[in-house]
């Protein structure tokens, strides 16, 4: 970025003498100040303000220019960001202009509050009178400066090269600035106000717009565009084409052309490490850290065994000796020798020993000698379930009701067990046929597999489409439009059930309702609630076996990934590929040349004004209009002869050529065009303004704040200043 800002403090500004001015060109961009007579300003900085608070204090501070972010991060920047004293080039904000200029006098070493020398300071052209005023009004008031005088930016860079020799006396100055672009007609050395021209587009739009492209263009990377990144940016690899159009086909069409044209900004990317494979002797260090570990958890889940058997056998032993205190305890006492216990009856003991001789058989792994011993027992409970139902009294037969309900569930109970058991067995025995099969030939096997997975798969995802989509095979003549209908997507079961539902509602609905008087008519709830949709509704063994079969593949092939969760989800699971170097780079081609197109198109971003080139017509007209009514002629025909760019738009490459083909469609064949570019576009104001001050007509230039309050704003208005002696 050519432009680099220097706050250091001086320390000589006692030692220069009261009467050298103070030049100041107060840029939309940059401010810069320095002393009269000198090639370089003392003092550079971005002309914005800014106020954060402080996230510990809470105290608001004012910081003037460019900010340090290793300091900003102590400070809270949401509720206030950068801002501006102008607007279009124009002073508004004195408020801000007031921070502006305490900081610039207190970095140049004004130590006092009165500045007790003249300043120079610059302006746009046909700034208006009360931004002016203002501006006068506070250097007198708040810094008490001696006298002020007023020049125009690019007035005084258009001198200062015409002093270099590289522009004429007579010549156009082409300003594109920060914010506004200015065309301005010289006449014998002096500006032409009524004949200059201007746009409300600048640096800041191209800048902006640029950032908007690539914000779009590169959405997750939005963090990495800052506005001074973009700026760089900008200012690095944008240019000016001389046709657009043709510079568009060219990208849209693409080839080498385009790609040697397009520039690539590289993002901080740090590669994805390579996982190597562990070696033998990793593997086995793990292994043995693992059964090491395992042995651990072994040795704690005994000892917690262990002890947990310790304290059932003590809880046993006590409800027993109870039991024995018990029995030897009189009718009488029994209620009081219970209440000391604990304990409200009898049975309520048994019952505790019951539960507790359970927990401790559980613990010592006999869980089938309790099952085998619970069978005779449970049988003696149900003492009713052979006895008529004649022979019982109400409340037997209540009983017996329940006996048969909790026999009923126990016997179930004990065929799901028994179930499980067998289809374990059955499990493990074809894990032992799969695994023997594996040996005898690991190839064949893994092939095999691999087939039945890919027929599995095939298999659900066809009933899956079946069940969703129906078959597309009876639809291809009666649906054109692909679509499947819902007679389509039903089975045999549920085309039955709708076929019943059909017949009830057609046959039996005519005339008087007669449904139900028939048994037969019930007949029908029967046939429409049978189980016939086990194939749709029930568990799917190709489901099963496909989860089964893909398990397997899983612990023998390490390479295997499933097509999809067929038992779950229908969908594919996502796969993330890892970041690469492209992902991390930003590629700038066709906006190089779009951005700055809108200097010369500003309707391209909704500004309807006109561009560079035409601005320059339109102020020759006017030169021209105003030269036929004094007279004028000869001096306005050479004027093209000395076209000066200057300011910080102008510095893209491919500007003169474009404005030299732009100028030479609106002149005469044969007109003589001239493009010059400035020594330095973007010192050259404050230079040639340095240069101006130093001169002893500077003096002559300069009003006082006797005549500001005395002659008023009427004459500020008319107020100009001389630049030709």
């Amino acid at each position: 970025m050519p432009f680099i800002s220097q706050t250091q403090r001086q320390s000589d500004y006692n030692l220069i003498p009261a009467s050298c001015p103070i030049v100041i060109d107060n840029g939309a961009s940059y401010f810069r100040i320095g002393w009269a007579g000198e090639s370089e300003p003392r003092i550079i900085f971005r002309n914005i303000v800014q106020r954060p608070r402080h996230k510990i204090t809470g105290e608001t501070v004012t910081i003037v220019g460019d900010h340090d972010p290793a300091l900003l991060k102590y400070f809270d920047c949401t509720r206030s960001g950068p801002r501006s004293a102008f607007d279009n080039d124009v002073v508004f904000q004195f408020e801000i202009m007031e921070y502006i200029l305490d900081f610039a006098f207190d970095r140049l070493g004004a130590d006092e509050s009165p500045i007790n020398h003249p300043i120079l300071i610059t302006e746009c052209a046909c700034n208006p009178v009360q931004s002016r005023s203002k501006m006068a009004e506070l250097l007198f008031e708040t810094y008490g400066v001696p006298s002020i005088a007023f020049g125009v930016d690019a007035a005084f860079s258009y001198k200062y090269n015409q002093k270099l020799g590289i522009c004429d006396r007579d010549g156009l100055a082409i300003c594109s600035g920060f914010s506004t672009s200015h065309v301005i007609p010289f006449i014998n050395g002096e500006p032409v106000y009524e004949a200059c021209c201007r746009t409300n587009v600048g640096g800041y739009h191209v800048t902006d717009y640029l950032k908007q492209l690539l914000s779009l263009k590169y959405p997750h990377h939005m963090a990495r565009l800052t506005w001074e990144k973009v700026e760089d940016l900008k200012m690095e690899h944008c240019y000016i084409t001389l046709d657009y159009a043709s510079e568009v086909r060219l990208f849209q069409k693409g080839g080498k052309e385009a790609e040697e044209k397009t520039r690539c900004w590289q993002l901080p990317w740090t590669p994805t490490p390579v996982e190597e494979p562990p070696s033998e002797e990793e593997i086995a260090r793990k292994a043995a850290l693992r059964e090491k570990h395992g042995q651990r958890l072994r040795e704690m889940a005994e000892a917690k065994r262990c002890s947990k058997i310790n304290e059932l056998e003590n809880e046993l032993k006590g409800l027993e000796f109870l039991i024995q205190q018990l029995r030897h305890v009189n009718g009488n006492d029994i209620p009081s020798f219970l209440a000391e216990t604990g304990y409200i009856s009898k049975q309520e003991i048994e019952s505790a020993i019951v539960k507790v001789t359970q927990s401790l058989r559980k613990a010592k792994g006999e869980q089938d000698e309790i099952e085998e011993k619970q069978d005779p027992s449970a049988t003696e409970k149900y003492t009713l379930i052979d006895i008529p139902d004649n022979m019982l009294t109400p409340e037997q037969i209540k009983e017996k009701k329940r006996q048969l309900f909790l026999k009923t569930t126990s016997e179930g109970r004990q065929r799901a067990k028994q179930k499980r058991f067998e289809e374990e067995l059955e499990r493990e025995r074809r894990n032992k046929e799969d695994e023997q099969r594996r040996l005898e030939n690991p190839e064949l096997y893994m092939e095999q597999l691999r087939i039945k997975y890919n027929d599995l798969s095939e298999k659900v995802e066809q009933r899956k489409r079946q069940k969703t989509n129906g078959n597309n095979h009876g639809n291809e003549n009666n649906n054109v439009s692909g679509g499947v209908g819902r007679g389509e997507r039903l089975n045999a079961a549920q085309k039955e059930r709708m076929r019943l539902l059909t017949t009830a509602a057609f046959d039996r609905g005519k005339g008087e309702d007669t449904f139900g008087i028939k048994d037969e008519d019930w007949q029908l709830y029967k046939k429409m609630s049978k189980d016939n949709d086990d194939e749709d509704d029930g568990p799917n063994e190709d489901e099963a076996e496909l989860t089964r079969v893909a398990s397997r593949l899983r612990e023998i092939d390490p390479t295997f990934f499933p097509k999809s969760e067929a038992s779950s989800s229908g969908s594919e699971p996502p796969r993330f590929r890892p970041l690469t170097q492209e992902d991390f780079q930003i590629l700038i081609g066709v906006e190089r040349f779009r951005c700055p197109e809108i200097l010369f198109h500003p309707n391209l971003i909704g500004i309807e004004q006109a561009g560079l080139d035409e601005m320059a017509g339109v102020s020759m007209q006017r030169l021209k209009s105003r030269a036929q009514r004094l007279d004028l002629e000869e001096e306005v025909t050479g004027i093209t002869n000395s076209v000066l760019i200057t300011g910080g738009s102008c510095l893209y490459p491919g500007m003169s050529e474009r404005l030299e083909a732009g100028i030479r469609m609106m002149r005469p064949c044969g007109t003589p065009i001239r493009i010059l570019k400035a020594s330095d576009a973007i010192l050259d104001t404050w230079r040639g303004a340095a240069s101006f001050a130093s001169t002893m007509h500077f003096s002559r230039q300069v009003f006082n704040k006797m005549d500001y309050y005395e002659k008023g704003e009427d004459w500020l208005r008319q107020y100009q200043l001389k630049y030709t002696f």
